[in-house]
């Protein structure tokens, strides 16, 4: 009788019998929830704290709790911790050590309150801390970019389409579309972090309580910006996690793109960039090999990070209110997305950070692939009063020829452009250098030096 009892000390006299192995293993989250534990003692602390406040439990009570937690929190941070399964959780972990410690009083710490806004509370610390985390990454990520697009912010290279020369760019521009792609990523983490700034403290299970708490108080210990309005929504909300891991994984789809580009960059066909030995390997059996594995492994980081969104999205999107079981795979995949994307994030910075860009060999291919023949159509338009459309006809005779010569539209003779067409005249050749071309494309957003680097200072001041 004892042992059943012992068993089951958790749920009261409901239950007769003690859960088996099979139940038992199911049932405890505390395998991967120990990752609550700061989150778990500091939302208990201010929770006691408040219960002080109001009355409701003793002074002495409340400072035997909460020294007793600063006990529990030294020893989990000095792995003196014995987690056992057989308490299912983290909570519950927390709260049979703090009575082995305290005593009597470690049992009026959970007045007013429920597991349910408990975890709540818990993994909403959680989420924001890592949310804070992720901005500090994207941010550092955005100041090497900058340095690479300060450096590079008149050197040209070609800019693609379909992975086709399309037409010249800078370096620095190139960069600075990173740096374009990551700010988004930040306005989302922050977008999301005002969201998830709520408190479910105080929800209790799902109906409030009937003791006279101070939510606001609590909410502002923890440092979030004012309690959830609704009891209800605060213990069944995980839309703060599938904001995070929806932000995570547009970010991560960022890093895959720019990953999937340095990988091609850095092969012997293009040799527009050089890895360095930090972030590559080598192979067992070709000797000359210089692998980019950082950039492959962070390319294929998105599969993790959107398999933990759709996950959670899937474990939520039939639930009825308010708390269910569910609920507790919601944790795993946002902590194994969380540590996807802050490696990703650091392996990335590092990659930048240490690339060299081969000025020389993006000179040599910006002026390959008749990457000026915009430029041409272009001056037709301007100079000789051709419609766009008839420009373009024009222009593409003109590609045509120089194919059929072996030659670039700049080494074509000017007796043969006339041939084509007979407005064209010396000065045509102003614009058909590369140089000449990211020169003039000075509209806002362009790729002229110039406005790289007004970016490059634009985007300094607002990281400051």
């Amino acid at each position: 009788m004892t042992e059943k009892k012992s068993a089951n000390a958790m749920w009261g006299g409901r239950f007769a019998a003690g859960p088996d192995a099979i139940m038992e293993a199911i049932n405890a989250s505390i395998g991967f929830d120990k990752r609550l534990a700061s989150q778990d003692i500091a939302g208990s602390r201010a929770h006691a704290a408040m219960l002080a406040a109001q009355g409701i439990i003793s002074d002495s009570d409340a400072e035997a709790i909460r020294e007793g937690l600063l006990t529990v929190l030294s020893e989990i941070e000095a792995g003196e911790f014995t987690f056992s399964t057989a308490l299912e959780d983290i909570h519950m972990n927390v709260e049979a050590r703090l009575k082995e410690i305290v005593g009597e009083p470690a049992g009026r710490l959970h007045t007013a309150r429920s597991r349910n806004d408990q975890v709540a509370t818990d993994f909403r610390l959680w989420v924001r801390d890592q949310n804070d985390a992720a901005i500090e990454g994207i941010e550092a990520l955005i100041g090497a970019l900058l340095g690479q697009a300060e450096t590079g912010a008149d050197w040209v290279m070609p800019g693609f389409t379909h992975l086709q020369t399309a037409q010249p760019v800078t370096w620095g521009h190139h960069m600075m579309a990173y740096v374009e792609m990551l700010g988004r990523d930040l306005s989302r983490f922050r977008d999301a972090r005002t969201r998830m700034n709520e408190s479910p403290l105080g929800a209790a299970a799902l109906a409030g309580t009937g003791f006279p708490i101070d939510r606001h108080a609590t909410a502002a210990a923890l440092g979030f910006d004012r309690p959830m309005a609704n009891s209800l929504d605060a213990v069944s909300d995980r839309d703060f996690a599938l904001d995070f891991l929806t932000a995570a994984s547009i970010c991560a789809m960022h890093l895959s793109r720019l990953s999937e580009e340095l990988v091609i960059w850095s092969s012997a066909q293009f040799r527009f960039v050089t890895l360095s030995d930090r972030f590559s390997t080598g192979s067992s059996i070709m000797p000359q090999k210089k692998n980019p594995d950082a950039a492959e492994l962070i390319r294929a980081k998105i599969g993790r990070i959107l398999g933990s969104t759709v996950g959670l999205f899937t474990v939520m999107k039939g639930l009825p209110l308010a708390y269910a079981k569910d609920m507790q795979e919601d944790k795993e995949p946002v902590f194994d997305a969380a540590d996807t994307l802050m490696l990703s994030l650091a392996a990335m910075t590092g990659m930048v950070s240490d690339m060299q860009a081969n000025r020389d060999a993006l000179a040599a291919a910006a002026g390959s692939g008749f990457a000026t023949a915009t430029d041409l159509a272009d001056w037709l338009v301007r100079e000789a009063g051709l419609p766009f459309r008839d420009a373009h006809h024009v222009t593409g005779a003109l590609v045509a020829l120089a194919e059929s010569q072996g030659c670039d539209l700049a080494e074509l003779a000017l007796e043969d452009m006339k041939g084509v067409f007979d407005g064209i005249s010396e000065s045509v050749y102003d614009v058909l250098t590369v140089e000449a071309s990211i020169a003039s494309r000075q509209s806002y957003g362009g790729t002229a030096p110039i406005r790289v680097r007004e970016q490059v200072a634009l985007w300094r001041e607002r990281l400051r």
